[in-house]
């Protein structure tokens, strides 16, 4: 049941903010110079016992891509119904990916994590690339990737 209320609180949040208390906020991914293809992208959202709670954004167009978005692909299926946006590109090395969405109040300060997880074609998949809690106080505080992430962070 409370992962229900998760998923609804989320999703009310991204789809009808009118309808929950939300904030907009803005998520800045920013690659390193990894020299190779761009890289596909999934920002999905956890709960504190770490059960997927829904998806925000995925940047990369063809499909066939997705299921090297190994941690996003496993906690949905594939299913890209979940996704809020979803770009036509893939994010360039050494690019960033801006984005501002309204997210419910309700996510932060009670255990919840947005995820990243990254791949990039005739390269290694980077599953859980980084992980940042979501709190009030980290907004502004960018956190390291693992391998192509150079950075994320949260500005409300």
């Amino acid at each position: 049941m409370k992962s229900l209320l998760s998923t609804l609180a989320l999703t009310t949040a991204l789809t009808l903010p009118g309808l929950a208390t939300a904030r907009p906020v803005t998520l800045t991914t920013t690659l390193n110079t990894y020299g190779g293809d761009g890289a596909y992208l999934a920002l999905y959202v956890t709960d504190a016992s770490g059960a997927y709670a829904g998806s925000l954004w995925m940047a990369g167009g063809k499909s066939k891509y997705y299921k090297h978005l190994t941690d996003w692909y496993r906690a949905t299926g594939g299913d890209t119904g979940q996704v809020n946006g979803i770009t036509g590109a893939s994010v360039g090395a050494g690019r960033t990916l801006k984005i501002t969405l309204d997210l419910a109040d309700a996510l932060f300060d009670a255990g919840y994590t947005l995820h990243v997880d990254a791949a990039v074609e005739d390269m290694r998949d980077s599953p859980a690339e980084v992980a940042v809690p979501l709190t009030t106080k980290g907004a502004g505080t960018p956190l390291r990737g693992r391998r192509y992430v150079a950075s994320v962070a949260y500005d409300m």
